[in-house]
């Protein structure tokens, strides 16, 4: 009788945590978008030679901007998907010379246009 007792107790306790699994996939979990996220549309519209004012008004504000190094700003974006767990890291890095951009490295690909600076307007 004891052995009988013991064998249900083991199907009840392996039917029970077994349960756990499948209730986890009915479980809604959250995405978790941060940083900035950029599209390519707007890494296309950057040019070399263009104000940092110019590009905080495409980029928006660059998550980090180096205390020690001013010419250098990082535009980083992480997002992790609440169901299957996979994370996806982009980057940005503008680097700038005297106030203009002077290159741009990332996970994006620049324009053809972006060596030809923007045309300014003489006075």
């Amino acid at each position: 009788m004891k052995q009988l007792q013991y064998l249900l107790l083991a199907a009840v306790a392996a039917v029970t945590l077994s349960g756990c699994s499948v209730l986890e996939k009915m479980v809604y979990k959250i995405d978790i978008p941060q940083g900035n996220f950029i599209e390519q549309n707007q890494v296309e519209k950057l040019r070399i030679e263009m104000t940092k004012e110019q590009v905080e008004f495409i980029l928006g504000r660059p998550v980090v901007r180096d205390s020690f190094a001013d010419n250098t700003w990082y535009y980083v974006y992480q997002f992790k998907s609440g169901r299957t767990n996979e994370l996806t890291n982009k980057q940005l890095i503008v680097n700038f010379d005297q106030g203009k951009v002077a290159s741009i490295t990332g996970d994006y690909e620049l324009s053809a246009d972006f060596n030809t600076p923007l045309e300014t307007t003489g006075e």
